[in-house]
């Protein structure tokens, strides 16, 4: 296995029975950093500041990923054209931003007989917002709602 020192020097390639010794004359621990090379990469290092590396490492991509949320809207089936405009326009704004948006139709009494009215609306809605948005989940009822998701579309 090829044996990187404690100091970054390359030590060539060694028996594990010397890498070891070598480790254990620094006083420090035989790491394994690159398992799948041929011959595999060991260096001397102290492992526990190794994994602290590691982990730091990681917190750090954790930080740099955005993190997507969920903004919802809801209507019923008796929502008027203004107000559906209006709503239209913050799911606009969110979908800029690059929020998803959960557009949620809830049925009240007896207008769950009537779950076309509620499609429509959808559509409509999926419709006004199809320059930036693509529907993700296509409207489904579930219970006494009906359900569709929208993404930002990607640039």
């Amino acid at each position: 296995m090829r044996v990187i020192g404690p100091n970054g020097d390359n030590l060539g390639v060694l028996p594990i029975l010397d890498a070891l010794q070598v480790a254990q004359d620094a006083g420090l621990d035989l790491v394994e950093v690159a398992p799948n090379s041929d011959p595999p990469v060991t260096r001397v290092m102290d492992f526990g500041k190794f994994v602290y590396e590691q982990s730091k490492k990681e917190r750090e991509a954790r930080k740099s990923q955005k993190q997507v949320e969920i903004k919802e809207i809801q209507l019923r089936p008796k929502t008027t054209d203004h107000h559906l405009s209006f709503k239209t326009k913050n799911a606009r704004g969110w979908l800029e931003e690059g929020n998803k948006v959960k557009v949620r139709v809830r049925f009240r009494g007896r207008e769950i007989t009537y779950p076309e009215v509620a499609l429509e609306q959808l559509n409509a809605i999926a419709e006004d917002l199809s320059d930036i948005a693509v529907v993700e989940q296509a409207p489904n009822l579930d219970g006494r709602t009906m359900l569709m998701l929208l993404a930002p579309k990607k640039k």
